[in-house]
């Protein structure tokens, strides 16, 4: 009995198994190597290529972290069998719409229980991939974490609080204590008989309790933060009015300021460069304690600014400014600020300004 034999091609299905088996591992590495795998290999990421059935069949080391194989990985199974993640209704609608009309998901906020790590806030993006190596992809599936995030962001938080706190407790403190030794020179400047001794002594316990008002006002307002300028040279010039102007003194300090705010590190200038010429107004303009008025006035328009300190004391002698420390550390201040001074020359008393013009 004659056997007939069959020209025809083995189907498809067939073909696989009639290839040795170091091929089919050939062919299964030509897959793994395909731009898609790669891609997948070396995002950081987790990443994931679903088939058409949204089983996984590949996925970033990050992603296989967070949803493990339920299987070994070996060469037979190279990805194993990887979990997917629970997708509510919702979602596994919107990736159906990716698979069957190639719709994008962009940056899709979901909740998603991953093991051992509990509910999870994630961002899912979602693409349908077209990959000539690996038909049985289907589509691209990438996770952002914002639970790790919004955890980062808390403690970041937190820990620029803590750090807030202690330093308007160093700046209170740093006050107390400068405060403390500007109490003691002055006493000491009482009990000096050289009068060249007692007037440095009383300069120091000045510039002391400056820097001492300055710490202060920024424990009230708080480092690090932008200062509203009305209201802190207002009450800086309480303040200085309170300790460095006797009972028995007619000297008066007031403040205005056109509305706007300072950081807190440009205020430190501002308020060192208010106190030294508070300082040299009580000094030269009211030496004898006279009575007068000390104005401090601070106006902007747009980036430009102007801060004036002036008075209706004795003013400087015709042909005369005093250049002393005072009027070093204002300059310098000025140039910290990016300002310069300008000596003003009014009817009576004196003028200072320090001006910006951007």
């Amino acid at each position: 009995m004659e056997r007939s034999v069959s020209n025809d091609p083995a189907p498809d299905h067939d073909a696989m198994s009639i290839v040795p088996r170091d091929h089919r591992m050939h062919i299964e590495s030509d897959e793994k190597n395909s731009l898609t795998h790669v891609l997948i290999a070396t995002v950081s990421e987790p990443l994931a290529i679903l088939d058409s059935s949204f089983a996984v069949i590949a996925a970033s080391r990050s992603y296989r972290k967070m949803f493990p194989s339920r299987f070994p990985i070996t060469l037979d199974r190279p990805f194993g069998e990887l979990s997917a993640p629970p997708w509510d209704n919702a979602v596994l609608q919107l990736l159906q719409d990716v698979r069957s009309q190639g719709t994008a998901i962009e940056e899709l906020e979901i909740q998603l229980d991953v093991p051992q790590l509990g509910k999870r806030r994630m961002l899912l993006n979602a693409r349908r991939v077209n990959d000539e190596a690996n038909r049985d992809a289907a589509m691209l599936v990438a996770l952002e974490d914002l639970t790790a995030r919004d955890e980062a962001d808390d403690l970041k938080a937190d820990l620029v609080e803590k750090q807030q706190m202690l330093l308007l407790e160093v700046h209170h403190r740093v006050a107390n204590s400068l405060q403390i030794i500007a109490s003691i020179l002055l006493m000491k400047a009482r009990m000096v008989q050289s009068e060249e001794t007692r007037l440095h002594l009383h300069d120091v316990h000045h510039r002391l309790v400056s820097v001492a008002t300055v710490q202060r006002q920024l424990s009230v307002t708080g480092a690090g933060n932008n200062v509203e300028l009305g209201g802190y040279l207002k009450a800086l010039c309480e303040s200085l009015a309170s300790s460095m102007i006797a009972d028995d003194h007619g000297v008066t300090i007031v403040s205005s300021a056109t509305s706007g705010s300072l950081k807190s590190e440009d205020a430190v200038s501002f308020g060192l460069i208010v106190t030294e010429l508070v300082i040299n107004s009580l000094k030269h303009g009211f030496p004898d304690g006279g009575a007068g008025c000390i104005e401090v006035d601070f106006v902007r328009s747009g980036s430009d600014w102007r801060l004036s300190v002036c008075d209706d004391g004795l003013g400087h002698p015709p042909g005369r400014i005093h250049a002393g420390l005072g009027t070093s550390i204002i300059e310098a201040l000025a140039k910290s600020l990016h300002a310069k001074v300008e000596i003003g020359r009014p009817d009576r008393g004196s003028e200072t300004a320090i001006v910006h013009v951007a």
